[in-house]
């Protein structure tokens, strides 16, 4: 009876134990997509260090594609670089990978926000390509990277995903990344910027009532840099595109006959001016008085 009675409680044990296991068992990450997020974070976070420095970042050497997307409009939101927004993403998509959670609800918050990422690299190399002619490598390696992203946790799709219709998840997934992709364009066009400083508009009214005229290109960095220095005014420069069709077009006919061979170029009593110019240097050069207007 003894033993008999130890072999039923020996026996209890060995069916108590995994159950408790299995109670405090909690689902692992996902490894593969933790690995790709990591990659991801890397890359932005070594971009945004070179953003932040202002410095070019490697094998982006002056007037490249790359140097040309890195200094345009679209390389900041709201002050920001956007490769540190990328890496606030990847960081998300890296907690969300390695948070222990059901399968299903990893692979809801890792799909939409994948998708996310995807419409705005999208957007962005889209953006490039037709508003600068010009594509940026390192762009392109982040827009690979969510993308590969997005491509495992779409393959990998637990049984019983999404967890509601497939017309309505797209629609409601499908919505978010356009709505950010068109606050990302909005911000990007300066809607809601500051108002423009009140003496860099008078300085550009200035000069074009002087007869000064300003040469440039689209594409051209450091034009965006001299635009960039007269803020919400630079509308208001005497500005002439010289390159309408882009990098591979022709020159404005306007441009050829002044004799226009670099970019920026300030023609300014007759005379050529190549580089970019300081406002308070550009009013000297035209009698403006720049304290009289601070």
């Amino acid at each position: 009876m003894g033993r008999k009675s130890k072999g039923k409680g020996h026996g209890s044990h060995h069916g108590v134990a995994p159950a408790q296991a299995k109670a405090v068992a909690k689902p692992a990450g996902d490894r593969a997509v933790l690995a790709l997020a990591v990659a991801g974070l890397l890359l932005t976070a070594y971009l945004s260090f070179v953003a932040w420095r202002g410095g070019g970042a490697a094998f982006c050497t002056q007037g490249s594609g790359c140097d040309v997307v890195q200094d345009s409009a679209w390389s900041r939101l709201f002050g920001i670089p956007i490769a540190a927004w990328g890496f606030a993403l990847y960081a998300l998509l890296a907690w969300i990978a390695w948070r222990p959670a059901s399968p299903l609800r990893r692979w809801r918050g890792l799909w939409r926000w994948s998708l996310v990422g995807v419409a705005i690299s999208v957007y962005l190399t889209v953006a490039g390509i037709v508003a600068l002619q010009s594509v940026c490598v390192w762009c392109l390696l982040s827009l690979a990277t969510i993308t590969a992203i997005f491509l495992v946790v779409a393959l990998r799709r637990p049984e019983g995903a999404p967890g509601a219709p497939w017309g309505t998840w797209w629609l409601g997934s499908g919505l978010v990344a356009l709505g950010l992709v068109a606050a990302l364009h909005v911000a990007t066009l300066g809607v809601g910027q500051r108002p423009a400083d009140a003496r860099l508009v008078a300085l550009a009214d200035h000069l074009r009532q002087s007869g000064v005229h300003y040469y440039g290109a689209s594409w051209c960095v450091n034009c965006q840099r001299q635009s960039k220095l007269f803020g919400a005014a630079a509308s208001r420069l005497p500005y002439t595109e010289c390159s309408p069709e882009g990098r591979n077009g022709g020159v404005a006919l306007a441009c050829t006959s002044a004799g226009i061979t670099g970019y920026p170029t300030w023609v300014i009593g007759g005379r050529p001016q190549t580089g970019v110019i300081e406002p308070e240097q550009l009013a000297r050069m035209t009698g403006f008085d720049w304290e009289r207007e601070r």
